[in-house]
């Protein structure tokens, strides 16, 4: 039976998505192809010609991120032109769900060697640019899906605070956790554990959002972001928590992981790094909205036949801290194996791109630790969530 490996996982350095940020003369699709050619520099023996087919995520598929920017990547990359590409979107999750795609398609037979990749340039295309027709925001969802869910979808900032209230966390838990997220970045690049896993671009030697003077204390002091009588109305009393510092900031960044089986991988002299054990997705509450990661969770162990207790590192995206909180409570995971090298509220959030740069973190720590399994979830706008089990090898 055919399995599907990882040979290797590169990812830039994350920037802020703005406009002073490191990236933000850099064209989305040449921030893209420079983790494509990243791989093909660090794998001798890997000819692009063999490539089936370059999987992408992106969110914002609009102006420079549109007309499947994957595609038009691989060309900018220099790969010869019989190299497909295709262009996903399941929203946050959109390159750990080009992960499973190409998993799924080395296992089945219909690829031998597949890269899985995604990229997002918030400085150049903003949060919900692709929401905007002329100007004016589109009626996303339209009226049967405000109808079923008593009033149109909430920004994801809401859902947080929603998810804050009713799992009793408070303002302080949520800034304790993020100031302990940029502590554990700091440590991580101050360790040198990064430098393996990054291809540098455009001189950012490290991720650029990382503040590592960061406490609970000056996390304390910023205003909340999503207070609004609005939601209120309709939802209730909310005792408004959620703020810049607790959330994932807006990036820019691309990452690429090389897929193809353990055959296949010997033949070409490489190693795989790790199996990509189990992989699924769920749909749940779409005003929650980012609670899927709890049973997502549930799924892909019961899927994998194993048990909380036999994953050795966790990486759970932290779009808000509220929501690694609420998944923690649910779950009843360990949190020093969470996050081990920090999350997204202090590495960054380059949305298209961040399931393949929470693959590319967990098998770094993996290998590191020793550990055996690793288990990576990521919550996604619309109330999907996917949910990845990688086993490591070479042990």
């Amino acid at each position: 039976m055919r399995d599907a490996v990882i040979v290797d996982a590169v990812r830039t350095p994350i920037a802020k998505g703005k406009p002073n940020g490191a990236y933000h003369d850099i064209h989305p699709v040449a921030l893209h192809a420079h983790v494509l050619r990243a791989l093909i520099d660090r794998n001798p023996g890997l000819d692009p010609a063999e490539i089936d087919d370059v999987i992408g995520g992106t969110v914002g598929q609009v102006g420079e991120q549109s007309l499947n920017n994957t595609r038009l990547a691989a060309l900018a990359a220099g790969f010869p032109e019989s190299v497909p590409g295709v262009t996903v979107d399941r929203q946050c999750g959109s390159s750990q769900q080009a992960l499973s795609f190409a998993a799924q398609g080395v296992i089945a037979g219909a690829y031998d060697v597949v890269i899985a990749s995604g990229v997002e340039s918030m400085s150049r295309v903003p949060i919900g640019s692709s929401a905007y027709v002329n100007g004016s925001r589109a009626d996303v969802g339209g009226p049967d899906v405000a109808r079923r869910f008593g009033g149109r979808l909430i920004p994801q900032g809401v859902s947080a605070e929603l998810i804050a209230r009713q799992w009793e966390l408070s303002r302080a838990q949520l800034d304790e956790f993020s100031a302990t997220s940029h502590q554990r970045a700091a440590d991580a690049w101050k360790s040198g554990n990064f430098e393996a896993q990054v291809s540098p671009i455009n001189e950012l030697a490290v991720d650029e959002t990382v503040r590592p003077g960061t406490t609970p204390e000056i996390l304390g002091g910023l205003r909340t972001s999503f207070e609004d009588a609005r939601w209120e109305q309709r939802f209730g009393p909310i005792e408004w928590k959620v703020t810049a510092g607790n959330s994932s900031p807006v990036n820019d960044g691309s990452a690429a992981l090389l897929i193809t089986t353990s055959e296949i991988a010997r033949q070409h002299g490489w190693r795989p790094r790790a199996r990509v054990h189990t992989a699924t997705v769920v749909g749940d509450d779409p005003i929650l909205m980012l609670t899927g990661i709890i049973p997502a969770t549930a799924k892909v162990l019961h899927r994998a036949g194993l048990r909380l207790a036999d994953i050795d590192a966790f990486e759970v995206n932290e779009a808000f801290a509220a929501v690694v909180l609420a998944w923690l409570a649910e779950t009843g995971a360990d949190p020093a194996k969470v996050n081990i090298d920090g999350g997204a509220v202090a590495l960054g959030h380059p949305l298209g791109a961040s399931g393949a740069r929470l693959a590319t973190t967990l098998l770094s720590v993996l290998e590191r630790t020793g550990g055996h399994y690793g288990l990576q979830t990521m919550c996604e706008a619309g109330g999907t969530a996917n949910a990845t089990i990688l086993e490591r090898l070479g042990r």
